[in-house]
């Protein structure tokens, strides 16, 4: 099922196009990778696909649900993860646990099913010992393993992450990989993730989409790889 789409789409900053003619499609149960130089507007991309900007031109479609017919729910764990500051005053476990609230009213009571699915995901996440700690209290890592966990704990049929490798060693990204693969595979996710290590998370991957540079200097979007062909590269 396609979930979201771009087609055509410019967009850029103070009449300075940094993003020309873009085009993807996104799937359920798909594991993508976004890639491309420094600069290259992976961030914009992203931020354009779930509707936080609105293009110049193009056009850009988001399903309201998902292959289930129930209402799309969407994760999102945007780069600049440390903007907590020492003072916030949640503590890890009510930071996860707050997740849950989104396939449900704001107002009901905690269910047994919300405490052990926070549990899981700090546990998978590597985090549950710190349950108790204060968000503030934490490195920059930690935090993005939080907000990892705190994604999961929505239970998203659309988890897209920028960079969320960042600050892990080789060990903890081999992990990290294997459990998204989990939850594409095992839960039919749709991930996608910004990332500069393409070599480490290639096996893992069904799509890569990359940006290119154009003669003239710009970026155009988006020439797509089947990495394990179930899907038609999109031209």
């Amino acid at each position: 099922m396609l979930l979201a789409s771009m087609s055509g789409v410019d967009f850029g900053y103070n009449e300075v196009p940094c993003l020309e003619n873009a085009s993807l499609e996104l799937y359920s149960g798909e594991f993508v990778a976004v890639t491309g130089p420094n600069g290259a507007s992976k961030t914009t991309l992203l931020k354009l696909a779930l509707g936080l900007l609105e293009p110049w031109r193009g056009d850009i479609y988001l399903s309201k649900h998902n292959d289930q017919n129930k209402k799309l729910v969407i994760g999102y764990v945007p780069q600049q993860i440390a903007a907590f500051n020492s003072g916030f005053p949640s503590t890890i476990l009510e930071f996860v646990r707050s997740g849950t609230y989104v396939r449900g009213s704001w107002l009901r009571r905690l269910r047994a099913e919300d405490h052990m699915l926070a549990e899981q995901v700090l546990k998978q996440v590597g985090m549950w010992e710190h349950r108790n700690r204060k968000i503030g209290e934490l490195s920059g890592g930690q935090k993005q393993r939080i907000c990892i966990a705190r994604a999961l704990a929505q239970q998203p049929d659309l988890l897209i992450m920028d960079e969320p490798t960042t600050g892990m060693d080789s060990g903890s990204r081999l992990g990290f990989y294997n459990l998204m693969h989990h939850h594409v595979k095992a839960h039919g996710r749709t991930i996608v993730m910004v990332t500069h290590g393409l070599s480490e998370v290639e096996s893992y991957l069904d799509r890569i989409i990359e940006l290119e540079r154009k003669e003239n200097g710009g970026w155009k979007c988006c020439t797509t790889t089947s990495c394990r062909g179930h899907f038609a590269p999109v031209v």
